[in-house]
């Protein structure tokens, strides 16, 4: 329903920018709080860029498409991304040596369902409080 739907397009989101900053971390050789540093604000600026854009297709501005999501996206990236980083940390993909490891793929792998099954209770919390509106 409308939860799970939510869900995967904060996810999408979410996963787009996380996988581009693990990928930057760990080319990098960045730290692994480095990397899931970089991973967490791609994430956040993928995923509210992912709600964004269809509200202000429909004729919004910038600023009132940012005040129509802010709550209720911040509250799911956050819970979104700190699952996703747990999990690939505890898999091993933030302290892989490459791209190329299967760890680094393994962890990937793992976090996006974790991501899933911790934003998905989330959101259907907010969208029941009417803190966070559907934006498709």
């Amino acid at each position: 329903g409308l939860t799970t739907s939510a869900t995967l397009h904060c996810l999408t989101g979410c996963a787009i920018g996380e996988f581009i900053g693990l990928a930057i971390g760990v080319s990098l050789g960045l730290s692994p709080w480095a990397t899931m540093a970089l991973a967490t604000a791609l994430g956040f600026a993928s995923g509210y860029t992912l709600g964004l854009l269809p509200l202000v297709k429909r004729g919004m501005s910038w600023g009132a498409a940012f005040k129509t999501l802010c709550l209720g996206e911040t509250i799911s990236i956050a819970v979104m991304e700190f699952a996703m980083n747990f999990t690939d940390y505890h898999v091993g993909g933030v302290t892989a040596g490459s791209i190329l490891a299967p760890a680094f793929w393994l962890g990937f792998a793992a976090a996006i369902p974790a991501g899933f099954a911790a934003a998905w209770p989330v959101n259907w919390w907010l969208l029941k409080r009417s803190i966070k509106k559907p934006c498709h």
